[in-house]
């Protein structure tokens, strides 16, 4: 095994290594904060990483976020203690009374359990806090590495956390022969289809837990685990069954459930994606099926799996609350009557429904009148628009090179290597996933379609893409799967002039006389299947701030206070005070004529 660069972040902090700039502005107590004491034998950092590239005040700004975490946790668990409990009733049973609060208040407390990981350190809302409209709530992650470090660290993914938001609604991934285009799911690649639970948004909860990268548990079994060691068993029970939780837990299953996924004690990774990237790395073992070390007998496996369903159940129900999307947008108050967009607000709201077509993907529910003589004779929507038309496009983004997952091709204290094609990974989206290298595709009629779709993201909502805290309002965000665009600005930007200013070259190697993400946007990661209805829209610069201007109408809390968006506790640093970290020199030069990897 290549041995691979493991380093106690503690120590070389105090010795002021190369890594020093990780925590150099970092107390000591803060720094004792960011290695996952709880993993089994408190394994060294793992940073494979050059210099720059990870953010000096991670290690405070994780504590930070957990602190926040904690606080929500303790007031979903006093709003549960002061709950009247509800009362079973009729056939079907019902929870009569207060059922519907206690669903919910279930998975918010499941939603914010820091326990819900191998370390006990990482809960779902690390990487999806509510006043960034539930996506990343570190500002100097947004503005550089994107994706969220997971519970064993320092492990990254290889994207930008997609925010919760009207998730709910996406319906069930379904390919539509006669408009040829996939169309539900969630995940920005769409592989959580909601084949089994008829619901994407609850089978999207199921991932991270076992993504060696975020949660890192080995086995679905350690949810169902943690959750019957959790102070609110009683409540999980009370939705879900009397005795649901009562297993017969084999005496290593702590043990088991606090060592990560991919250490080589489980013989590898059941990682599709892994063995991918071992590939073409030239070194791909075969396949293993899917590991569970946990060792249950089949009633308790089958408790264990239930209750693994019912955690997905009840985030979805949490998620699908008023608590995140809660249609409270000044937008959802223009269509009731009770507010009047401003005047850049309304002009904003026409470009985005004609010049800007915009309403070509993030649909608002009205007609979209491209021609500037065009009158608009549709009506206003019939209910509250979802902005997405629940479907996906490969908009020609350039490579994001500060990714950390890049740089990940050394075997960590599990020897497990999260990326060993490193450079060699081209991010195919949907592509990945019909061909079961980013999730399992349980449809093989879909796999007929995986060239077709390669590059292609989902389309998000638009609605909260501009929520930040309110104390906070210039906090730095990042949009797109792979976080490459910094502001709402740039992302109009993009769409306005990607074909415009397009250069053969990556990220970081513009021409002279030019300005990266201005006047020069980079080569697209993906080259196929480009969405050609944005790149060349024609707008001024003024017309581009109007649009902002009415994606800001879209963020939840104006007609009642948005649950939790006042929890950010953190530092409110003007953009201009940011800087973002130049591609690493490791990342350059691209060969200008880089193409996907061979599949």
């Amino acid at each position: 095994m290549k041995p691979g660069r493991l380093i106690s972040l503690a120590a070389s902090c105090a010795a002021g290594l190369a890594v020093s700039t990780l925590c150099h502005a970092a107390p000591a107590e803060q720094q004792e904060q960011c290695p996952n004491t709880e993993v089994l034998g408190n394994p060294p950092v793992y940073f494979p990483y050059p210099p720059g590239l990870i953010p000096p005040d991670l290690c405070s700004e994780v504590k930070r976020v957990q602190r926040e975490v904690g606080a929500i946790f303790k007031e979903a668990l006093a709003e549960w203690r002061a709950l009247p409990p509800p009362t079973p009733r009729g056939q079907p049973p019902i929870l009569q009374g207060t059922g519907y609060q206690a669903v919910v208040l279930l998975g918010k407390l499941l939603n914010n359990d820091r326990n819900m990981s191998v370390g006990r350190d990482v809960a779902c809302s690390f990487c999806h806090m509510p006043y960034t409209g539930f996506t990343a709530p570190i500002p100097s992650i947004n503005l550089g590495p994107v994706a969220m470090p997971g519970s064993m660290h320092f492990r990254w993914g290889k994207r930008r956390p997609q925010s919760y938001t009207y998730s709910p609604y996406f319906p069930g991934l379904q390919y539509n022969r006669v408009l040829k285009v996939f169309l539900g799911g969630n995940f920005w690649d769409s592989r959580s289809t909601g084949y089994k639970l008829s619901s994407p948004n609850a089978e999207q909860a199921q991932h991270p837990p076992v993504d060696p990268n975020e949660h890192g548990f080995p086995d679905t079994a350690c949810i169902a685990y943690r959750l019957s060691h959790a102070e609110y068993r009683p409540l999980f029970e009370l939705v879900w069954g009397e005795g649901s939780l009562d297993i017969k837990w084999p005496a290593d299953t702590e043990a088991i459930c606090s060592t990560p996924e991919g250490a080589a004690v489980f013989n590898g990774s059941k990682n599709a994606l892994h063995h991918h990237l071992t590939r073409l790395s030239g070194s791909a073992p075969a396949p293993d099926a899917v590991a569970m070390p946990v060792t249950l007998d089949r009633d308790d496996r089958a408790k264990a799996n239930n209750g693994f369903d019912h955690w997905a159940q009840s985030l979805h129900a949490f998620e699908a609350s008023a608590n995140v999307s809660p249609f409270s947008s000044e937008f959802d108050a223009f269509l009731a009557g009770t507010y009047t967009l401003t005047a850049d607000e309304q002009a904003g709201y026409d470009l985005f429904r004609g010049k800007g077509n915009c309403n070509s993907c993030h649909l608002d529910g009205r007609g979209t009148a491209l021609k500037s003589d065009q009158t608009d004779t549709s009506a206003a929507p019939g209910g509250a628009p979802l902005f997405t038309c629940f479907g996906s496009a490969n908009e020609g983004l350039p490579r994001n090179p500060v990714i950390p997952f890049y740089y990940e091709t050394q075997a960590d204290a599990f020897q497990y290597t999260p990326n060993p094609a490193g450079f060699g990974f081209n991010d195919l989206g949907m592509g990945l996933f019909l061909r079961s290298l980013s999730g399992i595709n349980p449809n093989s009629d879909w796999i007929q379609y995986a060239s077709s779709v390669d590059g292609q993201m989902q389309v998000s909502s638009a609605r909260n893409a501009a929520m930040t805290p309110p104390n906070c309002p210039n906090f730095q965000k990042a949009f797109f799967h792979n976080g490459y665009v910094k502001s709402l600005k740039e992302l109009v930007h993009f769409y306005n002039t990607r074909d415009v200013f397009a250069y053969p070259v990556q990220s970081g190697h513009c021409p002279p006389g030019t300005i990266e993400k201005v006047t020069c946007w980079p080569e697209p990661e993906v080259r196929n299947n480009i969405d050609m209805t944005s790149g060349n829209l024609g707008l001024t610069d003024h017309e581009e701030d109007l649009i902002v201007s009415f994606l800001g109408t879209l963020t939840d809390g104006f007609t009642t206070p948005y649950p939790d968006a006042d929890k950010y506790t953190g530092n409110c640093i003007s953009p201009t005070a940011l800087s973002p970290p130049p591609p690493p020199v490791s990342a350059a030069p691209f060969p200008p004529g880089l193409t996907p990897p061979p599949l």
